[in-house]
């Protein structure tokens, strides 16, 4: 059964923390070291301000028998900045469907190119998808060094 998305409420703040938390903590686990993985996904993030974050962004979220298994959002200028999914339902079309939505509202919004920064774990998934690598990024988060890429796909 496809997933529904919808828009985020700010009920969906925990699950969809507890979604990100767990995507990275288990799904990104293969990819990145346990010292990375903490420094992304910390055990102290702030529920409030986690909450005003995905309220202040384009978020919807991805429900299926009425429980949040995943969120995306994406900007006027076509950049998904988070794509999570729960591992649970990993590889069920849930990360597609969110993605479709991305793609759907960044044409609405005239954007030229949906965008993204993948991890190591989500570059196949865009690939994929039609993105392309256009540049190896170090971000440094928490003082630790993690591999990501920025990605780019061009919009009709």
């Amino acid at each position: 059964m496809p997933p529904t998305i919808r828009p985020y409420a700010p009920d969906d703040a925990q699950a969809t923390l507890d979604v990100f938390l767990a995507a990275i903590r288990v799904t990104a686990a293969a990819d990145y070291t346990p010292e990375q993985l903490a420094a992304w996904a910390p055990d102290d993030v702030d529920l409030t301000a986690w909450a005003h974050r995905r309220a202040a962004r384009r978020t919807v979220v991805a429900e299926v028998d009425g429980r949040v298994v995943g969120f995306t959002d994406v900007d006027p200028d076509g950049y998904v900045d988070m794509m999570f999914v729960d591992p649970a339902v990993g590889r069920t079309g849930v990360a597609s469907a969110l993605l479709a939505w991305a793609y759907d509202a960044a044409v609405r919004d005239g954007a030229s190119t949906l965008t993204t920064h993948a991890s190591l774990t989500a570059r196949p998934f865009f690939e994929a998808h039609g993105f392309v690598v256009t540049a190896e990024q170090q971000p440094v988060r928490r003082g630790v060094t993690l591999t990501n890429f920025a990605m780019s796909r061009r919009l009709p």
